[in-house]
């Protein structure tokens, strides 16, 4: 299997990066080294950095494999629901340095971090489902119903409006947005200060704050794939 995802130590922090040599596709092979890296993270107690590569945060999906519709779609789709569930209930915290595009699933993950910082650009940042003929997953409308601005949430999810960076911290995808050169910079200061917080304190809060969406988004998981999951 090719090295799709690095992890790399730096004692309370731990940078994560996706990089496929083209859009960061989101397929089976991604997901499972997503999972070993954010393993080694949990047990070591280290806060994420998660980031994509120059230009390509990720542009979603594997379309190869959502083409194939049926199985094969439903649980890479399921399989992303999951990752972004355990991203939303991390027990550390999370900061997304997205470094380009970020559409669909890309969106996804900047929508269940703790904290995102973009970098500035012409990058596309959005939910573009609808554009492209899916209808958007129950989860992906749970978590946009519990992580965006909710006066943007039927632009965003329903006529899956885009945005540039700046325009993309307005509608909840991102936190920051700083020069591309100072992204990873600024994502690790940040996480070096959330390092800085009572671990337990921080994850049993994040667990109340979040238990609506998080046992929302367990339902929709169960109800639009389960019979999938279990095939």
């Amino acid at each position: 299997m090719s090295t799709l995802v690095t992890y790399q130590d730096y004692d309370k922090i731990a940078l994560i990066t996706m990089d496929d040599g083209k859009a960061n596709a989101v397929s089976p092979a991604l997901l499972e080294q997503l999972h070993v890296a954010l393993d080694a993270a949990e047990t070591k107690g280290q806060v994420v950095v998660l980031t994509g590569r120059v230009g390509k945060f990720s542009a979603g999906f594997d379309l190869g494999i959502m083409g194939q519709g049926g199985v094969a779609m439903s649980k890479l789709v399921a399989g992303g629901a999951k990752l972004a569930r355990r991203l939303l209930a991390f027990p550390t915290p999370v900061v997304v340095a997205c470094n380009g595009h970020g559409l669909a699933m890309g969106a996804f993950m900047l929508l269940s971090a703790d904290y995102r910082i973009g970098a500035e650009g012409a990058f596309k940042i959005g939910l573009n489902e609808v554009a492209i003929g899916l209808t958007m997953p129950l989860f992906g409308v749970e978590l946009s119903r519990g992580r965006l601005n909710p006066v943007y949430l039927s632009r965003a999810v329903i006529n899956a409006e885009v945005y540039t960076p700046s325009a993309a911290v307005d509608a909840g995808f991102l936190d920051q947005v700083v020069a591309e050169e100072n992204l990873q910079k600024e994502a690790m200061q940040v996480a070096t200060k959330l390092a800085m917080l009572n671990m337990p304190a921080h994850h049993g809060t994040k667990l109340r704050v979040r238990e609506p969406l998080l046992n929302a988004m367990a339902d929709a998981i169960e109800k639009e794939f389960g019979a999938a999951l279990r095939a």
